[in-house]
């Protein structure tokens, strides 16, 4: 039979792990986070002009974007149409679509790993016009 303290110490185990498992999910254990992805030293040769729209429109758009008919869930105040609201979300684009990072977007056209560690990097420095 279980005693009265063993119990407890399950039951507040049982209440403790969820909470714990959350934490260290945002603590960027499951994801890389634009802090961990340095720009490099001599910075980039990357762009809007050169990179980012490119990368935007061919990957991001569909749902992303201003004029997009279905937006398939993607929440209305994530809109990148222009340098200045990707800039705003660059945190947030990188840790959904940047470096390691592949949650977004959701298939079957995905971006590259060489085009993911790009975006990594144009993020990482600032999002250069």
């Amino acid at each position: 039979m279980t005693s009265p303290r063993a119990f407890a110490r399950r039951a507040a185990l049982r209440l403790a792990l969820p909470a714990a498992l959350a934490a260290l999910s945002s603590c960027s254990i499951f994801y890389t986070d634009i802090s961990d992805f340095a720009c490099p030293p001599e910075g980039t040769q990357l762009t809007y002009a050169g990179f980012g729209a490119a990368f935007m429109n061919a990957h991001c758009q569909r749902c992303h974007g201003s004029a997009a008919e279905d937006r398939l869930g993607a929440p209305g105040e994530f809109i990148f149409d222009t340098a200045e609201q990707v800039q705003r979300h660059r945190d947030r684009i990188f840790v959904r679509s940047a470096a390691d990072n592949d949650s977004m977007p959701p298939g079957p056209d995905d971006p590259s790993s060489e085009e993911r560690l790009k975006l990594a990097e144009w993020l990482s420095c600032g999002a250069p016009l």
